[in-house]
């Protein structure tokens, strides 16, 4: 599949619970599948890369609402914010750029809150993230710990409601230490529960807003990825 990663989430939902074999090649903005996996951004070196992989099957993530499958994370409240405000035009001239300046479009805005419930406990936040991989946007970590080859989510939940405080967020992430900020909880489990109205995105794509469930779905799909990946 040559595709960024939203056409890979539309082709994952026409091939879950199938013996088909997920092959992936970097053809979009940030390539978060293809940077996971270590095929990278360059074509000629993920080509290379994935001639030598092995098919392994993973579980998947499933939102309920609107029913649909996805490979990477499921996103909910500020990040979701910000891919609802892109800028189609701005992102085909300019790919990643386009999403700093949605970024910091927010810094105006107060964060909108959200429940999210988690293994019979609550939090109050302003960004939920349930991952499946470690890599967010094509080049930051944000879940440190998540695996395609796990059977749960790590979901990362940030406090606040001050936009102020999610740039300090942000910049935690960019040197990898986020998870140690005040605010900031980390949880694994099989199942959120998103509770309010927030925006949700789903492998860096728009989806509609909470309340919403989101559970593991074991044994969902093949995809070839480097025997290295771990």
């Amino acid at each position: 599949m040559l595709g960024g990663d939203g056409t890979i989430n539309e082709a994952v939902n026409g091939m879950v619970g199938s013996n088909a074999h997920l092959g992936v090649l970097p053809s979009g903005t940030a390539n978060v599948l293809a940077m996971e996996l270590g095929l990278g951004s360059r074509l000629d070196r993920a080509i290379n890369r994935l001639s030598r992989s092995v098919p392994k099957r993973i579980s998947l993530g499933k939102i309920s609402h609107p029913a649909r499958y996805f490979v990477m994370m499921a996103g909910a409240g500020f990040d979701a914010q910000v891919v609802c405000d892109l800028r189609p035009g701005l992102k085909s001239r300019t790919g990643k750029f386009a999403y700093w300046v949605a970024g910091f479009s927010q810094i105006v805005k107060r964060v909108g809150q959200l429940e999210t419930r988690i293994n019979g406990d609550t939090y109050h936040c302003g960004f939920t993230l349930a991952a499946r991989v470690r890599n967010y946007g094509g080049d930051l970590e944000l879940a440190r710990g998540a695996s395609l080859l796990r059977n749960d989510f790590e979901t990362v939940m940030f406090e606040g409601s001050n936009p102020l405080r999610y740039a300090f967020y942000m910049l935690a992430v960019s040197v990898k230490q986020v998870q140690r900020m005040p605010g900031v909880h980390t949880v694994r489990s099989t199942r959120v529960e998103l509770l309010g109205d927030a925006p949700i995105q789903i492998d860096g794509e728009y989806v509609g807003r909470s309340p919403a469930t989101i559970e593991i779905v074991p044994d969902a799909l093949t995809i070839l990825m480097p025997e290295s990946y771990g």
